[in-house]
């Protein structure tokens, strides 16, 4: 995945610490292996950008619960980074390929920063966001130190929060949950087990027993590549914005209770009416019969994943075949596809993309699967939306703009927000494809297809009229129904 958000903002005097501690770390391993299949998708990511750009770092606060001094929190520090490897582990390329170095002991410099007047938490995410705004020096520049930077926010004369900068080489979103939990109780003083599962284990895996899975899913990738469109953005390019990248957003109460309903009535997820009511949208649009896109797969149905602090998210490839039939047979159908896509997205990236060249050279053109939906939720469902019927919470939603930036690997990217009272929709096109006005038809095409299915199936024939859209035009002629 490369869409990017909102740009944050850079270190600023008001936001620098005002003293320092070096803290001393001592875990129980160390060593130096080939990165994980996670890891290598995004180190070929943050090498495909400029040195130094800060993308793919997250900035993350946790707060500090109960009354605890400056060594309590010091101390729940060190033990997550002596307990989790990932981060005391820094990157670098070899003549054999990229590698990951996990130090058994360091030191990190973490700064403290008095909130003053202002609220702790609403300090130390702006602190967050200002340590993510620079970028990493992944080989652990001459101190050595590991690739997390961390602020302890005080107020009332105690801490109240901590700031972190990670990377998402040593952490996804999973992970963080995990981390989450594991500050909580380190907090209280708790002993927990050692984790049972680090990257080290996970690259030792891919390298023996796990490569016959990724070699099934590059075989599954393979059957769908040699089949689905070359592209669905086969029609002349328009004059793009300045900058080319935009991302837009809605806010919709009804699209989240559409969305329940409908996964409730067709015995499926609400992701997977997502993702499919994405899919449908872009294929009107588009006039495609058929969808490729790809979903971003958290790759944690393994029970040694599942409790892994790193990196473990990969592309899967999500197709649809669209018939005559109507949205409700198209969201089914989609709920099969998306759980193929989830089973078969642990593969080498290297691999993969040896294989979409190989395909591309077969077929005359390059594979291009620049269509993507990222459901980021925590939980498949809304539990906090608000009461009213759909024509009230209709008129509740609201559109926005997010940004807009000059590069991005993608052509539409579809992705939720993690909001519990509403359906967070965002959308980033590429403008030379897409216009802003079209991503914003269809974000709201989205809550009106979802909303219209509650009352009764919409055929997908009529799908483009109920939504407001114009499918594109090649060589000035509208879309041949044999391609749509």
């Amino acid at each position: 995945m490369t869409a990017r958000t909102t740009p944050e903002p850079a270190v600023t005097p008001q936001t620098a610490p005002e003293r320092t501690v070096r803290l001393e770390f001592a875990g129980e391993r160390g060593g130096e292996s080939p990165l994980t299949w996670g890891q290598r998708a995004f180190w070929r990511l943050i090498t495909w950008l400029e040195e130094g750009d800060p993308y793919y770092n997250l900035p993350w606060t946790l707060p500090v619960h109960g009354r605890r001094d400056l060594d309590t929190v010091l101390n729940a520090l060190r033990g997550l980074i002596e307990r989790h490897e990932s981060l005391r582990t820094t990157y670098r390329e070899t003549p054999a390929g990229p590698v990951q170095r996990v130090a058994r002991e360091g030191r990190l410099t973490v700064g403290v920063l008095d909130a003053g007047d202002d609220r702790p938490l609403a300090v130390a995410g702006r602190q967050a966001a200002a340590l993510a705004a620079e970028g990493f020096d992944y080989a652990g520049g001459d101190a050595g130190e590991p690739l997390i930077r961390c602020t302890v926010v005080t107020g009332a004369g105690r801490p109240r929060a901590v700031a972190f900068a990670l990377t998402h080489l040593a952490v996804d979103a999973w992970a963080l949950e995990i981390l989450a939990a594991d500050w909580k109780a380190l907090l209280a003083g708790e002993e927990l087990p050692a984790p049972a599962w680090q990257p080290l284990d996970q690259a030792a895996f891919e390298q023996g027993e796990g490569a016959v899975r990724g070699q099934r899913a590059l075989r599954h990738w393979r059957a769908a590549l040699e089949r689905v469109p070359l592209t669905l953005f086969d029609f002349p390019q328009r004059t793009p914005e300045e900058p080319r990248f935009v991302r837009v957003g809605m806010e919709s109460a009804a699209a989240a209770s559409a969305a329940q309903t409908l996964a409730e009535r067709w015995s499926v997820s609400t992701a997977s009416v997502l993702t499919s009511a994405s899919a449908v949208l872009l294929a009107t649009l588009t006039g495609h019969r058929e969808v490729a896109m790809q979903l971003i797969v958290a790759n944690r149905h393994d029970p040694r994943t599942a409790v892994m602090v790193g990196t473990a998210v990969q592309d899967g490839l999500f197709t649809l075949a669209l018939t005559e039939g109507t949205f409700a047979d198209a969201a089914r159908a989609g709920h099969g596809q998306a759980l193929t896509s989830y089973r078969y997205a642990h593969y080498d990236p290297a691999a993969m993309r040896a294989l979409r060249a190989e395909v591309g050279r077969a077929r005359g053109g390059d594979v291009d699967l620049s269509g993507y939906f990222n459901d980021t939720r925590a939980i498949g469902h809304w539990p906090n939306l608000p009461a009213g019927d759909l024509a009230s919470l209709a008129g509740r939603t609201r559109t926005f703009s997010v940004g807009a930036w000059p590069m991005v690997e993608a052509t539409a990217f579809f992705a939720t927000g993690p909001a519990t009272h509403t359906c967070q929709l965002y959308l980033l096109v590429d403008t030379a494809f897409l216009s802003r006005s079209t991503a914003y038809t269809l974000l709201r095409g989205m809550e009106t297809l979802l909303v219209r299915s509650v009352t009764g199936d919409v055929p997908l024939g009529e799908v483009a009229a109920l939504c407001g859209l114009t499918p594109v035009t090649r060589d000035g002629q509208p879309v041949p129904e044999t391609a749509r």
